[in-house]
This record gives structure tokens, C-alpha cells and sequence, in this order.
């Protein structure tokens, strides 16, 4: 890994979608792993793909692993 910017993957809201926070700015909501892997290709990480956001320990999932999308029931 050529970088090692913070990334932190937050609780999904209630429409299913978690914000990203990319080396201290909101980037956008993912829905999916593979959005992740976007937003990771975006900040500069151009090889990042799905497996890469499942094993890296450059992100920090906030309530929730990387399989957890669905919104908190109430």
C-alpha cells in the first residue's frame, strides 16, 4: 500500500448508505463495498478494489464490518 490515509466507514443511516471520511473529509455515502472501493480510487489509491477495502487496515468501520448495510431498525 502506497498510502496510509484514515478512512472511516460510518453506521449505516437509515436509508442503508454510510458516510466516508477520507483523510478528514466527508467523500460521500457508500451503499456497497464497491463504493468504497471508489471512493478509495478517487483519493488517489487507483488499484483499490472490493477485496482491498475487506482486508485493509486503513479503514475504520464505525457500527458495523464491511458486509453491514443494512439501516438500524426501529
Amino acid at each position: 500500500m502506497a498510502s496510509a490515509i484514515p478512512v472511516t466507514i460510518y453506521p449505516p443511516d437509515e436509508d442503508g448508505g454510510r458516510r466516508v471520511r477520507i483523510d478528514g473529509a466527508i467523500v460521500g455515502r457508500a451503499f456497497s463495498v464497491r463504493n468504497v472501493a471508489r471512493f478509495m480510487q478517487e483519493a488517489g489509491l487507483q488499484e483499490f478494489d472490493e477485496m482491498d477495502v475487506v482486508r485493509t487496515g486503513l479503514i475504520e468501520w464505525w457500527g458495523g464490518a464491511p458486509e453491514d448495510w443494512e439501516p438500524p431498525r426501529r
